[in-house]
């Protein structure tokens, strides 16, 4: 059992210990800890000591195995810690055997991810989508919540006010997890609503593992005044702001929830209306990390949970926080295995430009070339110039003999559209 001892004494925080078990044929990360130490402090916590041990399964009682455990139990009587976290997700009963041998509080990082969701959520649909994750996820372990009662018992024919108890709160839970869906469940249709009215412009959305940097890239090209914070889960409710393409043409551009290791299931479900704009986006921004040790793995991470809630947009990988980035060996890996993506630094703004126009020449793939005529005294040139802008752009407008010619890209559906309006000539190059 190997110990990465922790400096952090933040005043009146409650003490933590941090278990990580490996599996033996698990990748290595090059910092296992370093994700959990970073949960537990912005849940608040004081860590005091972290633990890895690598195993070739998980225990079914202990998750770490029963002599491990007993080790645990005395370094965290040493430590007088007030809760020891697990990096993995423990079954009802591994938690409640860890508690009886260790004598004190035991969470898994999923509870954790939880907490910090609770914490940041501001919005009435942030705020159910994680008070229904956390229902879901308590609901099996109700019985551990109640152990406390096991001694009281109730006369023949009748269960202990602990087990009556339970039932109650079963069908509690249960009620208001059905609530919350229904509540989900309609703000997810006044989301579509808004998401579908706004079908006729191109719209971009940023993906990316939790801290990558999608906020401030946000900022970068929007100045939307997101928060920005260097904290984990910083960012749950969607924003949607519009800004300029090189070209002059307006996009729209959403900030979403960041994605991580190991990411609760029942997080992924309850904040799928969250992703909504994710899932219908024309082009995802997925933003990584490049001066993080595990790069590759926060990049698979983040396609990975894309793949499980059905997202089929194109991506564009975004390689951020290039001014922190030292060249080496594994730079050169991502970048050969990248080729196409953009490298940036959104704090800084170098490569934002290079992003714009690799998003306008994402956009003129599926334009044509067209030349557009129309007298230059009509009332129409407006509407036409508008029509253009709303989904392609003008490369070059010349007027000549009070005719007025215009060389554009636009979509074939607008092609069509502009055709039928009378005394504009509508030529495909």
């Amino acid at each position: 059992m190997k110990h990465l001892k922790s400096t952090d004494t933040s005043p009146g925080a409650e003490k933590a210990l941090l278990v990580e078990m490996m599996l033996k044929t698990e990748r290595s990360y090059q910092k296992p800890l370093e994700e959990l130490i970073a949960l537990a402090r912005t849940a608040g916590l004081n860590v005091v000591d972290a633990v890895v041990q690598r195993r070739q399964r998980p225990d079914a009682a202990y998750s770490i195995g029963r002599g491990k455990a007993e080790e645990l139990a005395g370094l965290a009587k040493g430590l007088d810690a007030d809760v020891v976290v697990f990096d993995n997700d423990l079954t009802p009963a591994q938690v409640r055997n860890l508690e009886e041998l260790l004598g004190t509080k035991v969470i898994d990082r999923s509870e954790v991810i939880l907490d910090i969701f609770a914490i940041h959520a501001r919005t009435e649909q942030a705020k159910a989508q994680v008070e229904l994750a956390q229902l879901e996820y308590s609901l099996p372990r109700l019985r551990r919540m109640w152990t406390h009662l096991s001694r009281i018992e109730g006369g023949i024919g009748l269960r202990g006010p602990g087990e009556k108890q339970l039932e109650v709160d079963r069908r509690i839970a249960h009620k208001r997890i059905g609530d919350l869906k229904r509540i989900i469940k309609a703000n997810e249709a006044r989301r579509e609503r808004e998401v579908a009215g706004r079908r006729d412009e191109f719209s971009a959305s940023i993906v990316g593992y939790t801290n990558a940097g999608k906020s401030t890239l946000m900022n970068a090209l929007t100045h939307a005044g997101v928060l920005v914070e260097d904290r984990l889960f910083a960012t749950l409710d969607t924003k949607t702001s519009s800004f300029k393409l090189p070209g002059g043409r307006k996009a729209l551009l959403s900030d979403t929830v960041g994605f991580i290791r190991n990411l609760p299931h029942h997080l992924v479900t309850s904040f799928h209306a969250t992703l909504e704009e994710a899932l219908r986006a024309d082009l995802l921004l997925h933003v990584a990390d490049a001066a993080h040790p595990d790069a590759r793995m926060q990049i698979d991470t983040v396609e990975n949970v894309l793949d499980e809630i059905g997202c089929t947009a194109p991506r564009l990988l975004v390689l951020n926080k290039m001014d922190l980035v030292e060249e080496g060996i594994e730079l050169q890996a991502l970048l050969h295995e990248f080729p196409d993506s953009v490298a940036i630094s959104a704090r800084g703004g170098e490569g934002v430009e290079d992003l714009k126009n690799a998003i306008e020449r994402f956009i003129d793939r599926d334009l044509v070339m067209v030349e557009i005529r129309l007298p230059g005294d009509s009332a129409l040139v407006g509407r036409v110039r508008a029509a253009i802008m709303k989904s392609g752009r003008i490369l070059e407008e010349m007027t000549e003999d009070g005719l007025i010619t215009m060389c554009a890209r636009l979509k074939n559906e607008d092609l069509g559209r502009l055709g039928k309006i009378s005394g504009v000539e509508v030529l495909r190059l």
